[in-house]
């Protein structure tokens, strides 16, 4: 199944129901109450170099790389992983609020999708918003999270809606004990032009780099399955709060 025809569709039962691809045809839906859900990266990536260098354009006239493999923690705990891991709280959380949730990607094994076809998917399938699941790879002693948006914007979805969601999560993330980040950004927001999944969504969109896989005390957190859930609760909560 190919990466971006396999992203999933999160009914009530929490069970497989189409491919994101057949989804504008067949669901009965409101939109309104459909969020997209991007774990960052890919497993299988590192092995399947052809797929993740090959160019894509980056939303902005350039061009970039289709993805790449992410980063890890000294101790080899990968970023792909704690990105699936978040990603498939949040998804399970929001499916139990009522949410539809479309997963960019249905497993930790393949390559891709590519950054722009991640960045589409949101307007493909009527969402609300579009959430990327991230984690650093900083210096160690550079800590905390940020979230990004797309700036300049390109549309006006990516204006004050995206600023919206960006701030959401932000505030989210700092009423459950997260710190900001200290190394980027500033008050843990981080406007950014060269994230095309980002630049290419024409609804709502943010990406959260939840911590610094290289520092220390974020790691102790983002390697625990109580710490990955604690930030799963706070961008369920976060999204729940910004769609409605």
């Amino acid at each position: 199944m190919a990466a971006i025809c396999g992203a999933l569709l999160i009914g009530g039962s929490g069970q497989m129901t189409a491919s994101a691809q057949d989804e504008p045809a067949r669901t009965q839906v409101p939109f309104a109450r459909t969020v997209v859900i991007d774990p960052g990266h890919n497993g299988g990536g590192a092995a399947q170099p052809e797929v993740i260098n090959a160019s894509v354009p980056d939303g902005r006239g350039g061009s970039k790389s289709c993805n790449t493999t992410g980063t890890s923690a000294d101790d080899g705990y990968t970023e792909h992983e704690f990105n699936w891991d978040v990603a498939t709280r949040v998804r399970d959380l929001l499916t139990l609020r009522g949410y539809r949730v479309v997963m960019t990607r249905d497993n930790d094994a393949g390559a891709g999708p590519c950054v722009n076809d991640r960045g589409t998917l949101g307007q493909r399938v009527g969402a609300a918003a579009v959430v990327s699941i991230h984690a650093d790879g900083a210096p160690a002693g550079a800590h905390g999270f940020h979230v990004a948006y797309s700036n300049p914007p390109l549309n006006a979805a990516q204006g004050e809606p995206s600023v919206r969601l960006a701030t959401s999560l932000r505030d989210s993330l700092v009423r459950s004990g997260f710190v900001p980040s200290t190394y980027v950004g500033s008050e843990g927001l981080n406007p950014r032009p060269d994230l095309a999944g980002l630049n290419f969504s024409e609804v709502p969109a943010a990406l959260v780099e939840c911590g610094n896989m290289r520092d220390p005390g974020d790691i102790d957190i983002l390697r625990s399955p109580e710490g990955r859930a604690r930030i799963a609760e706070a961008i369920t909560n976060a999204i729940a709060g910004y769609v409605g």
